[in-house]
């Protein structure tokens, strides 16, 4: 991570009018710490007429120290699968429902952020997985994912059949509607709504989560992060594999579906006093009167 940062790329929710003046008000702002602002391509396509240099995502690894990104979870877990690998830690500014990974609120952006390139920031590592799909033999897809990886049926109403081996030892042989394999930081998505535990994302795990298996016995289960997983389709005449519903791939019987754990995590920075327990309590409603 690059101190101070010097050069600070905004990134807007694709196609969404109502970002444009926030993030213009936060460029005017940064331009007045003498930080050099830089907004991405797709961003500055929809923004009213500016002055700042304009770079493509996946060209900003040599040249940018920061990430600032306006939006929900659904743009940051966009935009981290692209910067991550570059090794640019990640802000996040909510204008979303939820809010788990953009924490910062658009009424106190200016004063947090102020803060947090005076180097007031908490910082936190969060895992990404690395899917590449084999048929017969030869790689024909491959995908990062910052949430999770799932198989799952298409529009058809019956069950897959599919096994899982993990470190070439296997699992089981399954039937179900589906199969989520999740980060720490995907355990509070799909995956909570299918059953699946709640991981601090600190921890080096992936949960995978059966959806609506066929055996009530088949439970989700959590493994260390340096398994590889292999997730091998059976009976399957309409399956798809998803990563954090940004992209997917259509499957054949006999495809293999290879899951790891990506080299280089999501660098993510919070303003001091950030706590992941708060967050759960307040997103989740935990002690609240319904």
């Amino acid at each position: 991570m690059k101190l101070p940062f010097k050069t600070v790329a905004l990134i807007g929710k694709y196609k969404t009018p109502e970002i444009t003046g926030p993030l213009l008000r936060l460029a005017a702002f940064l331009s007045e710490q003498d930080v050099s602002v830089v907004v991405d391509s797709l961003t500055a396509e929809h923004l009213k007429q500016h002055d700042y240099r304009v770079m493509a995502l996946d060209t900003m690894g040599d040249e940018v120290d920061l990430a600032i990104v306006l939006g929900g979870d659904g743009t940051m877990l966009n935009i981290a699968r692209t910067l991550a690998p570059l090794g640019i830690p990640l802000v996040g500014v909510n204008q979303g429902r939820l809010g788990f990974l953009t924490d910062i609120s658009l009424d106190t952006m200016q004063q947090t952020i102020a803060a947090m390139l005076g180097g007031n920031f908490v910082t936190e590592q969060r895992m990404l997985l690395a899917t590449c799909i084999l048929r017969d033999g030869i790689e024909v897809f491959s995908s990062l994912a910052f949430n999770e990886v799932v198989l799952h049926r298409g529009n058809i109403s019956s069950m897959i059949e599919f096994e899982v081996r993990i470190d070439d030892e296997y699992l089981y042989l399954q039937r179900a509607d589906g199969l989520i394999v999740a980060t720490p930081t995907g355990s509070t998505a799909y995956a909570l709504s299918a059953g699946g535990p709640i991981l601090h994302p600190s921890l080096d795990l992936i949960a995978l989560v059966p959806v609506c298996p066929h055996t009530l016995s088949n439970r989700p289960i959590v493994v260390k992060s340096e398994s590889l997983l292999e997730i091998l389709p059976h009976r399957i005449s309409d399956a798809r594999v998803h990563f954090d519903s940004h992209a997917y791939f259509d499957l054949q019987e006999n495809d293999k579906v290879l899951v790891r754990r990506h080299p280089k995590p999501a660098c993510l920075l919070h303003p001091v006093g950030h706590s992941y327990y708060r967050t759960l309590r307040e997103k989740l409603l935990w002690n609240k009167t319904l």
